[in-house]
């Protein structure tokens, strides 16, 4: 439901006066607040409740059938259908928890205070309400039940005494009702209360509280003193949680969970008992509950008191159990939870058993000195004596046996209070076993069986069975919230309805739903004990509810599974051509009456129907008669028949099949033997071989050519051909017998088969039964052999005899392609190699040649591998042809001249070869070692030799590198191993390990990756560990001290702590240490099978999407619905828990009809659960395409502003239907997206232009008149105030005066400072591979993770072999111009492929054809050349180039990146990271914001820092921890941040190192030493300044460190985890709150800007400087740079010195262009060159840095660079830029330098077109150079994969392109793509 509040608009608000104002305002606030209070979605349903608040607790009146609800802050009367009666709000209330009722004005702390509910008891017997709230010390009152509203007593001048309840929300409190008689035996009510402990309660455990003023006792007095369970000691350690209180048999139990007193806290369960009449607590007993062997489940969570039926109470019964329970007895029902596991159980404990432990257990007491069977059973709890202090306090000196029976309520003689040791308590074994929380148990008996309900944590209440094994057999029909049941779950007087309690709602939902099944089966299905199938009546009902239930089989109880079913028919089927009466067996047929009609209804054929009288069970009806059966369907020799048992026409009793057969049909089964399938089928048919027919088995017909049922011999056939094997190509006469064929001896015969191809052979008759046909040539090659059967018919009739004749054709060449594999064939076969062919064929085809005895020699084809180590010991496989027929065959292997051992068990006749090649031997080391590589040789006995045309390679590998160096102890680490030559022997024969830990080889070529293992060493970090490969059994190569172990990540905590089912909301993960990892995973675990904890699980995943070392940040998986989930990081190997994760039910939203939204309008939309993942910050809402601002977010409203003017419709297909402008209301929460309703905005009226023009012009001219008589007076006035204004510019004058002669001084000594800082450290470029990285693929959605970067191959190790042959098939397909460039056009023709995928295509395709850039360039000059005529046709030249939208532009870019390395690295790469220095240097010397990111100097207006902050600059000593006793000495300024500190610490301590190999900010502790004492320096801490809501960023000020301090900078190697004590946990959850930290400048706070408004105007203009004088700042670090900003643009933009050959023949190119079209002019050319180097390329550069070199570049820096690049921009274009005094001051900063820097691209370009042309041939030379130095760095193959992906994705497209073209069809592209997409993914082809 959306409701909105229409407010007035904004000009009507203008003209009201200040009153007015201030009532509008006060209107607004009533109408949010009544729509916030009132607007609950449950106010229409009678069965339905909602509160404002949280609900605390539920009681029923059993006389009247009232709740009464009692929640936070309210108290209301329902009757029995939950609508209100009356409600009372009994909150929030002015109170302090240090404050003593009463509560006046005089207790300072006192504030509002909410009023939680925390006791509510129903008096019938007075009509009274006991309300207990946690308001005032715990005080109660009394109501009057008729009306709650009508306040019968309240007093809060009692004092202590009267404190009933717990003033604390956590604490729980129960009571129960009860008596208590006076010496005068007068009863008086009184109520008997349990609580657990609150800091400020009253002390009590256990209290009895009077409920009337009796002589000095007052009402709520505590009446009864009893130290033993009332005192101090016990109530802090002890941690009792009450959770229900009850009376029976004039006894009052509570049941709780305590700890045992000791440092454990584990809790345990225990129930004690007082007696009813004990006025002294002599009797109070405790008595251990245990729900499990193991007390797994150990902690109760709600309890319910109830009889158990029969079923149940026999159940409980035995020896072995609880004795004899009986149906009438009372069974204490508990739900326990666990504090190992997240499931939960319900266990089951007779009272009357716990009556019998509890009795043994005093009688241990009284009369064994507490022992049973010489164990210790009862002790004192509470007690600090220690000993058995039942032994010493047995005051029975006589030794006179006490029964316990004659002190039923306890003595003051006798020890008390009692309890069970641990090892006599009473113990259950759990009923059921849930995941999650069971938090609510009612019980009800239906039918003498047991059902319980079970409330969980999630809103749930399941429905159990209680039977001798409990089934959870499904759930009360509510709505599922997500919030958790109320332990308060009540039954309504009749027991047919259960109120539901979950945090803001009350349902009341019927125990059953038996009428919602219509059919037996579904009815049953429920297990249901309540529902039964109501046979006679069609119903599924309760059994009172069938009106002849008494009678056998009339009602069928829904657990026992069973419907009335069909036993059987007889006759049990029926020809089709028959009709007859059918007798149906029903067992479970009801008994009927004489007034009772039954039918049979078949199909649609209604018959009458009698049961037999001596056998009622039996039915008997007509079947229908063969016109009225339906026909066989086709290939079924039966059809089957619906049938229905009906009684009184229209309730069906039971059905069923029937089956009416067709023998004439059964012949379809197999049309070669028709007599046989007739004869052999179920049905008993019989076949005339005289008509050739099957029929139904008769007597009438009769003779030999009649065959029985069941006589298959019989049948006239055909059978045992000769030969059973046949060759292909050959044809050989088939001979075979006949049999019982006197019918047909005048008759001939033709045979045929399917493989004939329709020809039929006459069949010749040789002998009395043997027959032959001359045979047939048949053609087939698909396998080595196939079956055929042939048919035999009649000629003259054409009707098939039965044949049973198969043979096998065969085909010697199938599978046989060489010699050996030819005489390798089995001789049955008879196939021999004939010399003349070349092929293996049968026989009798090689006629005239003799096969030769020995083969042709060995072929070898294949060398896997070609690479070997010099000491061998690794097998070589050597495919071929030829080789051997047997493994004996094999005479001897040499592999370069080197013997190779045969290992025989690897043989592959022929094809295949396996040796292990020896070592090669090494010459004297004074001699050169000579050839290592060599032919495969193979020598067979016969004397046949192979020589392979492939080279064999002998060579050591040699590994230099291991990337990256360390790694978490858990492992998982992916490391790379580089160097020369490790692609030598296979991956199958390489093993490598980190130290003595395995590592999983992953990929294997010319870089080796695998993941490491788990490190089992206690030291961290570990030592530097080699990392050694393993190649064979002889050869090693190591790097040493290359990888080291670190600890495992540590997780602090993470926020926020919850999710919707639908997932996306943000959560960060704060702890240490994640660098380590290179996978991070968010993982949910939850249960497929609820009913089971044993469950199999569902994973759901999702990966971090940020990371960095102490930050993690993931959006939480979307999960599917469930009771339970586990929340898992898993970092690379290591595996944490998230524990305190929760998963809630997707919110709720009521839906609402059509609402207009006008100006301001407020828009409310209802529903539940929204605060229970989300907040407001996180929300989105959607009106149409905009977003609505979301106020406020409460759990059942959000409060929206919607947007001012009407936004678009959201989709296309809305936009299409919204013909009235209906909109969609969309709400957002993560993933989770729910369209909730739709809104309109409303049509503005045309108002007449008559109306308007005076409503308008006369308003304007009395303006005009006001106006000037304004002016005239108020000029006088402005004279007066000139000279004053005067006198204050002139000061100010002067001050800017003195700050620019203060700049300027201090722009000097930088100057001086800054070139001598920059002549001492060396460039950090990058390597080629990481500086393409950067350029290529960083944008890219993984960014570092991207696999191209990675160079992970994700393929499974059985497929890589392929993958990569395929991929090399790929890497040719490339290759091929035709291809590609169909490719390319094909991907761009689709609409799917954005601009991003673009981008990431070009740059794969740079790298898969970076081996061949000369290839390459001419693909991008052929896309160029299509992509000028575009835009020269379509009159838009000027805009080629501007963006990277196509495939071409972005190869362009990427082909500069290749081209222009070499340039930066020796040219302009000095001058830019000088210039980068610079600004890096100047920003740092002043003092930068490190909240704002805004510096003293910068270049950027927009980062300047407005304020004049006050600093000194300071000399630090810092030693570094572990690195010796030399200092170094850093300049730092006393404002800076210790992050900052930090920062340029790290820069001067490692100025020498890369940043990447610098350590981290996070990963370093600074400590600094005043004394004697050291102390850690951070941001922030417990000492940070706080300015009102405030916290500013610790400084070297704050800290009072001074000039020349020594500072120790170390490694951070432990962080806590989050889990380990909760007072840092707390601690570091309260820094964590970021939002209101500060740096240098506090943002202005909304008390401030309240305080200011009440300031003078003169006070603020002396606390606010005018931003505008701190621009002189920007001239001053402009003038620092000036020189350096000049080198660089030189270095860039200068003809005259060096020029990359790639620009010139690039430039040259486009001036050839430029020629062939009309109109491009000399300015689109110009444009053209811009376009395709400055700002493709330079602009690149010089914003990011850090893509060529290893360094880090802050947002501050990032600002100024961005200046920068603007300024090269505006110099590159042919624009005139017109600056006046409101351009922006960056455009202001350079508008005089930007004309030199016009001329100086002017003259590049011309001087580039006056250079030497650059060939074709040079450039060619000079890609090749690049290919062959850089080519082997890169992940070629993963790029192949990648780009793979893209033609598997536009395959079918593809393809159709390449059949379009020509060119592709002539060089058969199509075939080779085909082929690539087989052997890569099994993808369907036509080959």
């Amino acid at each position: 439901m959306l409701n909105r509040a229409d407010t007035l608009s904004e000009t009507s608000r203008a003209e009201l006066e200040p009153g007015t104002m201030a009532r509008w305002w006060a209107w607004q606030f009533v109408v949010i607040t009544v729509a916030t209070v009132y607007l609950s979605p449950s106010q229409c349903n009678n069965e339905e409740f909602s509160s404002d608040t949280l609900i605390n607790n539920v009681v029923s009146d059993p006389r009247t059938g009232r709740l009464y609800v009692g929640a936070v802050n309210r108290l209301y009367q329902l009757n029995s259908d939950l609508a209100v009666e009356s409600r009372f709000e009994t909150g929030p209330k002015k109170d302090h928890r240090l404050c003593t009722p009463p509560v006046t004005d005089a207790c300072e702390e006192a504030v509002e205070t909410a009023n939680h509910n925390k006791l509510l008891l129903v008096h019938p017997t007075k009509n009274q309400l006991v309300v207990c709230g946690s308001v005032f010390r715990g005080i109660c009152s009394l109501r009057n039940l008729s009306n709650v509203e009508d306040q019968i007593y309240f007093s809060d001048t009692n004092g202590e005494k009267s404190y009933v309840a717990s003033a604390e929300e956590s604490v729980s409190v129960v009571g129960v009702m009860s008596s208590y008689s006076t010496r005068e035996s007068k009863k008086l009510p009184v109520f008997l209360v349990g609580k657990g402990y609150g800091s400020h309660d009253s002390t009590k455990l256990i209290a009895t509280r009077i409920l009337e003023d009796y002589s000095e006792w007052v009402y709520f007095d505590s009446i009864v003193e009893a130290s033993a369970v009332q005192a101090n000691p016990f109530v802090l350690r002890y941690l009792h949680d009450f959770r229900f209180a009850f009376k029976e048999g004039g006894f009052v139990y509570f049941l709780f969970s305590r700890t045992l007193g000791v440092q454990d806290n584990k809790n345990f369960t225990f129930i004690s008992r007082l007696c009813e009449k004990d006025q002294n607590y002599y009797s109070y007993t405790e008595l251990q509950l245990n729900c499990s062997a193991s007390n797994k489940y150990n902690k109760a969570q709600a309890a319910f008191v109830g009889t158990p039926g029969d079923v149940l109470a026999q159940n409980l019964t035995g020896p072995d159990k609880y004795g004899t329970v009986s149906a009438s007895d009372k069974v204490l029902f508990v739900t326990f939870s666990s504090d190992v596991e997240t499931s939960s159980a319900m266990c089951m404990f007779p009272l009357k058993s716990i009556d019998d432990r509890m009795r043994k257990i005093l009688d241990a007491c009284y009369n064994q000195e507490g022992f049973i069977d010489q164990n210790l059973a009862a002790y004192s709890p509470y007690s600090s004596k220690s000993g058995n202090l039942c032994s010493s306090s047995n005051n029975n000196n006589n030794n006179k046996k006490i029964r316990v029976e004659e002190f039923p309520c306890g003595a003051e003689f006798l020890l008390s209070p009692l309890a069970s040791k641990p090892a006599f308590a009473l113990t259950s074994e759990p009923s059921l076993v849930r995941k999650g929380h069971m938090t609510a148990v009612a019980v009800s008996v239906e039918m003498e069986h047991a059902v319980a309900f079970l409330g969980n944590a999630n809103g749930e209440v399941l429905k159990v069975h209680l039977s001798a094994h409990p089934e959870m057999y499904g759930r009360v029909p509510s709505e599922v919230t997500g919030e958790k049941v109320n332990k308060n779950l009540l039954f309504d007087s009749s027991l047919q309805h259960l109120y539901i309690t979950t945090e803001k709602k009350i349902t009341k939902v019927p125990v059953q739903t038996c009428h919602l099944k219509t059919d037996c089966q579904s009815c049953v299905s429920m297990k249901d004990p309540y529902c039964g199938w109501c046979v006679l009546e069609g119903r599924c009902t309760r059994k009172q509810d069938c009106s002849r239930s008494e009678e056998n089989n009339t009602w069928l109880w829904s657990p026992n599974q069973a419907c009335v079913q069909i036993e059987a028919f007889r006759p049990a089927n029926l020809s089709c051509r028959k009709t007859q009466q059918v007798e149906i067996t029903i067992p479970s047929l009801p008994r009927l009456r004489r007034d009772d009609k039954l039918q049979c209804v078949f199909s649609s054929f209604e018959t009458e129907a009698v049961t037999l009288n001596n056998d009622p069970v039996k039915v008997v009806c007509s079947l229908p008669s063969p016109e009225q059966i339906p026909r066989t369907p086709a290939q079924q020799d039966y059809v089957s028949v619906p049938v229905r048992v009906l009684v009184n026409e229209t309730i069906e009793v039971t059905s069923g099949e029937y089956r009416f057969y067709n023998c004439a049909a059964t012949v379809m089964k197999n049309q070669n033997t028709p007599c046989i399938s007739c004869v052999t089928s179920q049905w008993g048919c019989q076949w005339n071989a005289q008509d050739h027919s099957c029929s139904d088995e008769s007597d009438a017909v009769s003779g030999d050519h009649v065959i029985k049922p069941q006589q298959p011999e019989s049948c006239p056939q055909f059978e045992s051909p000769n030969p059973p094997l046949i060759p292909v190509g050959h044809q050989i006469p088939i001979s075979f017998q006949g049999k019982n064929l006197d019918i047909y001896k005048d008759s001939t015969f033709s045979i045929g088969t399917e493989r004939m191809e329709r020809v039929e052979l006459e069949v010749v008759k040789e002998e009395a039964s043997k027959f032959k046909f001359p045979g047939f040539r048949f053609e087939y090659n698909q396998q080595q052999e196939v079956n055929v059967s042939f048919h035999i018919k009649e000629r003259e009739t054409q009707r098939k005899i039965d044949s049973t004749l198969t043979v096998v054709l065969y085909d010697c060449m199938t599978g046989r392609e060489d010699c050996s594999l030819c005489k390798h064939a089995d001789a049955k076969y008879d196939c021999v190699w004939c010399s003349s062919s070349g092929k293996c064929v049968y026989r009798e085809l090689c006629k005239g040649q003799e096969e030769p005895a020995l083969c042709p020699d060995p072929q070898i084809t294949e060398i896997i591998p070609r690479y070997g180590p010099l000491r061998g010991g690794i097998p070589v496989t050597i495919k071929g042809t030829n080789m051997g027929i047997t493994k004996e065959d094999i005479k001897r292997i040499t592999v370069a001249g080197v013997e190779c051992a045969h290992l025989e068990d690897r043989y592959s006749v022929s094809t295949s070869v396996v040796c292990e090649i020896g070592p090669k031997r090494t010459p004297p080391t004074d001699l050169p070692l000579g050839n290592t590589d060599g032919q495969v040789e193979i020598e067979l006995k016969g004397g046949g030799k192979g020589t392979s045309k492939v080279l064999f390679t002998y060579r050591d590998p040699r590994a230099t590198s291991v990337h990256p160096s360390k790694g978490p102890s858990a492992g998982g680490t992916v490391i790379t191993i580089q160097g020369d030559f490790l692609d030598t022997a296979t991956k199958d024969d390489i093993r490598v390990s980190v130290g003595t830990v395995p590592c999983e080889v992953l990929s294997f070529g010319e870089g080796i990756t695998c993941r490491t293992g788990r490190y089992q060493g206690s030291k961290f970090p570990s030592e530097p560990l080699t990392v050694t490969v393993w190649y064979g059994k002889n050869t090693s190569t190591n790097v040493s001290a290359a990888f080291q172990y670190f600890d495992n990540p540590k997780i602090a905590d993470y926020k926020p702590k919850s999710s919707f089912f639908c997932g996306g909301r943000r959560i960060v993960v704060f702890g240490s240490g994640f660098e380590l990892i290179q996978s991070a995973m968010m993982k949910v675990i939850s249960s497929s099978d609820e009913d089971s904890v044993k469950a199999t699980s569902q994973e759901f995943v999702e990966t971090a999407f940020n990371k960095n070392d102490t930050v993690l940040e993931f959006d939480s998986p979307p999960v599917s619905d469930g009771e339970s989930f586990r929340t898992f990081l898993q970092l690379d190997n290591m595996m944490e828990e998230l524990k305190g994760f929760d998963y809630l039910s997707n919110p709720h939203f009521d839906n609402f009809s059509h609402t207009v939204i006008t100006d301001s309008s407020i828009i409310i939309v209802t529903g539940r659960g929204f605060s229970k993942a989300m907040s407001a910050k996180e929300a989105e809402v959607f009106v149409g395409d905009a977003s609505c601002q979301v106020n406020t977010l409460q759990d059942d409203k959000l409060i929206l502003y919607a947007p001012a003017s009407k936004p678009s419709a959201r989709s296309k297909r809305h936009r299409r239907d919204a013909t009235d402008d209906l909109l969609e209301l969309m709400v957002k929460f993560g993933h989770g997206r729910w369209v909730v309703g739709l809104v309109s905005y409303p049509k503005k009226d045309d108002i007449p232009l008559l109306i308007i023009i005076p409503a308008v012009i006369l308003p304007m001219l009395l303006f005009i008149m006001i106006s000037i008589y304004c002016y005239r007076r108020k000029s006088r006035q402005a004279e007066r105030e000139y000279e004053k204004v005067k006198h204050q510019l002139e000061s100010l004058e002067e001050s800017v005066r003195d700050r620019c002669k203060k700049e300027f001084t201090d722009l000097m000594i930088e100057m001086e400072d800054h070139t001598s800082d920059l002549s001492e450290g060396r460039i950090p470029f990058l390597d080629y591979k990481n500086y393409l990285d950067r350029n290529f693929f960083l944008p890219s959605k993984e960014g570092n993770d991207d696999p191209i970067i990675t160079g992970k191959l994700l393929i499974p190790e059985v497929r890589r072999a392929s993958t990569v042959q395929a991929l090399n098939q790929f890497s040719n397909l490339l290759n091929s111009k035709a291809f590609l460039i169909n490719f390319i056009r094909t991907l761009e023709s689709r609409s799917d492929f954005n601009a991003r995928s673009r981008g990431y295509f070009a740059s794969l395709l740079t790298v898969a054809l970076h081996g061949k850039l000369e290839y390459y360039t001419d693909i991008m000059r052929t896309l160029l050349l299509d992509l000028m005529d575009e835009h020269v046709q379509n009159k838009n030249p000027k805009l080629m180039l501007r963006r990277s939208e196509t495939v071409v532009e972005r190869m362009l870019c990427n082909w500069m990146s290749i081209c222009l390395y070499q340039f930066l690295r020796d040219t302009a790469g000095e001058p830019l990271y000088k210039l980068f220095k610079a600004l890096k240097h100047q920003v740092e010397k002043g003092p930068v914001d490190a909240k704002l990111k805004k510096a003293k100097y910068t270049l950027n207006d927009t980062g300047l820092l407005g304020d004049d902050v006050e600093y000194s600059v300071l000399t630090l000593q810092v030693l570094v921890h572990g690195e010796g006793p030399d200092a170094t000495l850093v300049k730092v300024l006393n404002c800076d941040s210790i992050t900052q500190v930090k920062e340029k610490i790290i820069d001067q301590v490692y100025r020498n190192l890369p940043y990447s190999q610098r350590p981290k900010v996070e990963s370093v502790a600074l400590e600094w030493r005043p004394g004697s004492t050291g102390q850690i320096l951070s941001d922030l801490d417990l000492t940070s300044q706080k300015e009102g809501r405030w916290k500013r960023f610790n400084t070297l000020a704050h800290y009072n460190v001074r000039d020349n301090a020594t500072l120790i900078l170390s490694k951070v190697l432990h962080t806590h985890p989050f889990h380990q004590h909760q007072d840092l946990h707390d601690e570091q959850n309260a820094l964590l709150e970021d939002d209101n930290t500060f740096h240098l400048v506090r943002p202005t706070d909304e008390i401030d800007e309240g305080k200011s408004k009440r300031g003078s105007m003169k006070d603020k203009a002396m606390t606010k400087a005018i931003t505008e004088i701190y621009l002189t700042r920007l001239l001053s670090v402009k003038g620092t740079l000036q020189q350096f900003v000049d080198d660089f643009f030189r270095s860039v933009l200068c003809s005259s010195s060096i020029v990359p050959p790639a620009v010139k023949y690039f430039f040259d190119f486009l001036d050839e262009q430029a020629q062939r079209h009309d109109n491009v002019d000399e300015e689109t050319l110009h444009i053209w060159k811009t376009n395709s180097l400055p700002l493709r390329f330079w602009v690149n550069i010089l914003r990011n840095p850090h893509f060529i070199f290893d360094v880090h570049v802050t947002e501050v820096v990032d600002a100024s660079l961005h200046v920068i690049a603007q300024t090269f921009m505006d110099a590159c274009t042919k624009t005139e830029h017109k600056l006046s005094r409101e351009s922006p001051s960056n455009k202001l900063l350079y508008a005089k330098e930007i004309s030199t820097y016009k001329k100086m691209v002017d003259d590049y370009y011309s001087g580039i077109r006056q250079m030497v042309p650059v060939s074709d041939q040079d450039m060619n030379t000079h890609l090749a150079e690049v290919s062959r130095q850089h080519t082997e760095k890169l992940n070629t193959q993963v790029a192949l994969h990648h780009l793979y992906q893209y033609a598997s994705k536009y395959y079918d497209a593809i393809i159709q392109s390449l059949d379009e073209d020509p060119a592709a069809k002539n060089k058969q592209l199509t075939l080779r793509l085909q082929q690539v997409a087989a052997a890569l993914e099994n993808k369907t082809t036509d080959l």
